[in-house]
């Protein structure tokens, strides 16, 4: 596959862009402070073909628990700050690199400002010799673009991107790869390929945020990585799958698999694909607040499949990361806590509910909008 020419970044002892292979990324969904599991986790991924494997810390006790879990592990280890920034001293002794979510940065420290976090940030990095993922997501866009980008979420995802990319330049900083992720393959086909437009010297890390369930996870990954990988756009995937534990490794199976297809030209086709129900649920990974969620997104699956034929967009989130905002554009929204399930109809909460009665009140609402559009 003929590569963007963008420049070399090294990561622990894998090097992303700079014309070197596509790399493959996973992420564990084992409880970090889990040590033994996350371990097996990390190497049941490596043995599977992952470059890069990711795992989410949010607070001192995970971050403890990472220190014990590099000491018993060689393979390349990326972290997902979540929304707390604070904590990157504490995990950057023992990781290659760090992803922060631009849009998460507002939360903390109100008195600081965006280029003071992101200067803390990229010193965190120099002072460990790490590397730093800026990783921008539809659902979580800094509110400060939204509002200079009234209406256009693309352009407000695109600006936040290149904004981040600029003041880690101006710090001289450029040991950064980018992302930018939505749930909608077209949506991050078209978000990547105008981001390396204004800048095919930045390593892209290619994801559909939301994927979902196999097989449509993996068919929803192929119709973003195919066409951006063709033209030479992307320098890492990651194949986001809502999976047991047990069958993780499938995620960079998947990805290995489109990267062979795509460099031998062998090409997905589904023309209807996407124009009827549309089920999103987020990977399971460590941030998953409940087991229950990955059971529950399949329940959801088989229980609404009567309703195929409706273009309606349901989406199944297992966290406070992804839920709270991740749901809003759906049509109906479950978002998954530790004891209840939120239930919402697009931003407007219906109410909580424990994981054994949700789903016949997910029905209800369902039935109801199917009417509502029937009779429109």
């Amino acid at each position: 596959m003929e590569r963007m020419p963008t420049r070399a970044v090294r990561i622990g002892r894998v090097q992303v862009g700079g014309g070197a292979p596509v790399v493959v990324q996973s992420m564990c969904a084992t409880k970090t402070t889990d040590i033994d599991a996350t371990v097996a986790q990390v190497h049941q991924l490596a043995a599977a073909g992952a470059g890069i494997v990711r795992i989410a810390v949010d607070n001192p006790k995970e971050a403890a628990a990472l220190k014990e879990i590099r000491a018993q592990t060689t393979v390349t280890l990326s972290v997902d700050l979540q929304e707390n920034y604070k904590i990157a001293p504490l995990v950057a002794p023992y990781v290659d690199k760090i992803r922060y979510n631009p849009g998460h940065l507002h939360h903390i420290e109100k008195s600081k400002t965006i280029p003071q976090k992101v200067a803390w940030l990229v010193q965190v990095a120099r002072d460990h010799d790490i590397a730093l993922r800026i990783g921008v997501n539809c659902g979580s866009v800094a509110p400060a673009f939204l509002e200079k980008y009234p209406g256009d979420a693309m352009e407000a995802l695109i600006q936040s991107t290149l904004y981040h990319c600029q003041l880690m330049e101006d710090l001289g900083f450029d040991r950064f790869v980018v992302s930018l992720k939505d749930s909608d393959p077209a949506k991050v086909v078209a978000a990547n390929r105008r981001f390396a437009q204004a800048r095919p010297d930045v390593p892209l890390h290619l994801g559909v945020t939301e994927a979902g369930l196999p097989p449509d996870g993996i068919i929803k990954s192929r119709l973003a990585f195919e066409p951006l990988l063709a033209s030479g756009i992307g320098d890492t995937i990651r194949v986001s799958l809502t999976l047991p534990n047990e069958r993780k490794h499938e995620e960079v199976l998947a990805g290995l698999q489109i990267l062979a297809d795509v460099q031998q030209g062998r090409f997905i086709s589904v023309p209807d694909f996407g124009t009827g129900l549309n089920i999103i649920a987020c990977p399971s990974c460590s941030r998953v607040e409940n087991e229950k969620f990955v059971e529950l997104a399949q329940e959801v699956k088989a229980l609404t499949a009567y309703a195929r034929e409706h273009r309606i967009t349901i989406a199944v989130m297992g966290c406070r990361v992804n839920g709270p905002g991740e749901t809003n554009d759906a049509d109906l929204g479950l978002w998954c806590g530790p004891t209840t399930v939120n239930l919402k109809r697009k931003s407007t909460k219906i109410g909580s509910f424990s994981y054994d009665t949700v789903l016949p009140r997910l029905k209800e609402e369902l039935d109801r909008l199917i009417a509502e559009r029937t009779r429109a």
